[in-house]
């Protein structure tokens, strides 16, 4: 199914279910936005558990938290492989890579993101310090530049981004809210087919274009979402101890 073909039919869906008709298939790969518990495509994540689609590929900063996110649908086996830079407390997550039931390639953060950009821009690969000398630069070429080694990465795309907003109009121009704004924007133009929700969907017009994070014209299917949890993530300090 077509960029074309779907905005013919219109960009605004009922639920994330019916945003979600028609694209999904097993061995798919998919760019999930979000960073740690803020910005996650919730509702889309629940909709793809129940499509009971197989063997995805996602491509995420980390896999959710327990009982939350993309947790569930590793929970659910329908995960094959992680491209993300962060395991974190994700138990699962571990167990799962450890058994050798999970396959991960593990990128430094600023990587990932690049390698994102890069797939929505059109560069098929790039060349960065980072990574080098380590586990990260195995099997791929490096080059010099002025006296230093340089490793060479390459773009993401996958065949559908999901991506949470908090406004959005019915053309698909999208506003994120502070630390949402995390993965998102890139991932939304990766994507062969993007799917947006957002908190609150608004006519046509109604955002201020110098406001818009993501042009419509990356998005071909949206929806208002519902029930978001919006967990907060904790620090825990202990007393200052004197003379410590």
């Amino acid at each position: 199914m077509t960029g074309r073909t779907i905005a013919a039919q219109g960009k605004v869906y009922r639920d994330a279910g019916s945003a979600l008709a028609g694209v999904t298939f097993d061995g798919m790969t998919i760019m999930s936005g979000g960073f740690g518990l803020t910005g996650n495509p919730e509702n889309l994540i629940d909709a793809l558990k129940q499509d009971g689609v197989k063997g995805i590929t996602v491509i995420s900063n980390n896999c959710g938290a327990d009982n939350f996110g993309l947790w569930k649908l590793l929970n659910n086996g329908q995960i094959r492989q992680m491209i993300s830079s962060y395991i974190g407390e994700n138990k699962l997550f571990e167990e799962l890579y450890l058994a050798g039931k999970l396959e991960l390639e593990l990128n430094p953060q600023g990587t990932l993101a690049e390698r994102i950009r890069a797939g929505g821009a059109g560069i098929p690969a790039f060349y960065t310090r980072t990574g080098v000398g380590t586990v990260v630069a195995e099997g791929k070429p490096t080059d010099i530049f002025d006296g230093e080694v340089y490793l060479r990465e390459t773009w993401l795309r996958a065949d559908l981004s999901i991506v949470k907003a908090w406004r959005g109009d019915s053309a698909g121009n999208l506003v994120y809210r502070k630390t949402a704004r995390n993965f998102n924007p890139m991932m939304a133009t990766a994507g062969k087919i993007t799917i947006a929700e957002v908190e609150e969907l608004v006519p046509e017009g109604t955002l201020d274009p110098d406001q818009v994070h993501t042009p419509g014209i990356y998005v071909n299917r949206l929806f208002q979402g519902r029930d978001y949890q919006r967990r907060i993530e904790h620090r825990t300090t202990r007393p200052h101890q004197a003379g410590g």
